[in-house]
């Protein structure tokens, strides 16, 4: 075994016991930390569970330095240790930062090849949509070919019980969530927007079993939209996506081809943000 010893020059030393196994080795805190690294990532790339003989065979280290930093990833809880088969595999430490980096993905960026692919396929408008507190913002749209085409006001907030983009989210948040919009009030914004409380729970209900929302003319006069949510690697909802356009375009048939392309794009992307469940018709957050 050896142990570290700190040096003035800003390297560690690694002397070693009498009788150890590693002789003289002196790394820089570059060399050291990338060990460290080379170790979590044989997790990352490898088999789930890892012992320190296949470790060090892999990354041609020795056992003793495999150990200590195994010993070390551990004390952080970034590895786990199998007492019965004395292997290793990531711990909830590491579990957290993969899950921090996934939510910190620009959403925008990640959905934009799908939402693209969407328009052109449906030839509508599509729309990217997060959450910003009790409040929804078009975050990205990509537009219809079409001359007489939607377009969005991006930036700015709209509420969450109004239009399918924001009843899409709605539907999929915490129930305290639902009570706090509807003592806020819901203010129409069209003559068709949802007003009562009944309806509005009713029609959540609705879009958690079928996985979608549908809006004809709720938030703007004249528009029509098909919305499903976007999940992140927890099951949060992380944001929705729609088709829009002229209410006209909007009819029942059509609405029905409009459902299975948003599904599937909705769930293609929440994959890509980390999600594992099932489709987003499945109703599963």
């Amino acid at each position: 075994m050896t142990r570290s010893r700190a040096r003035g020059d800003g390297t560690a030393s690694l002397a070693p016991h009498p009788g150890g196994e590693d002789g003289q080795v002196e790394l820089s805190g570059t060399e050291a930390a990338g060990r460290v690294a080379d170790v979590l990532l044989l997790f990352a790339t490898g088999p789930l569970h890892l012992g320190v003989s296949e470790i060090a065979r892999e990354l041609g280290l020795s056992k003793a330095v495999v150990h200590r930093i195994l010993q070390s990833l551990v004390s952080r809880s970034l590895l786990r240790a199998d007492p019965g088969t004395r292997e290793y595999r990531l711990g909830p430490g590491a579990i957290a930062l993969g899950s921090r980096a996934l939510q910190d993905l620009d959403l925008r960026q990640l959905a934009g090849p799908t939402l693209r692919r969407l328009r052109d396929v449906t030839r509508e408008t599509t729309t990217l949509s997060g959450r910003v507190q009790d409040s929804r913002m078009y975050l990205d749209q990509y537009e219809s070919p079409q001359e007489i085409k939607m377009t969005v006001r991006l930036g700015h907030p709209y509420p969450l019980h109004a239009g399918a983009s924001s009843r899409a989210m709605l539907a999929f948040l915490p129930p305290a969530v639902v009570d706090r919009v509807v003592a806020q009030g819901m203010d129409r914004l069209t003559p068709e927007t949802i007003g009562d409380e009944a309806v509005l729970r009713a029609t959540l209900a609705e879009i958690r079993r079928s996985g979608y929302a549908t809006s004809l003319g709720e938030r703007q006069h004249g528009a029509g939209s098909v919305a499903a949510p976007l999940f992140g690697a927890g099951g949060e909802v992380i944001g929705s996506l729609s088709v829009c356009g002229p209410v006209s375009r909007f009819d029942p048939a059509s609405v029905r081809l409009l459902v299975p392309q948003v599904l599937a794009a909705a769930d293609e992307i929440s994959r890509q943000a980390g999600w594992d469940g099932g489709s987003a018709a499945d109703g599963i957050a």
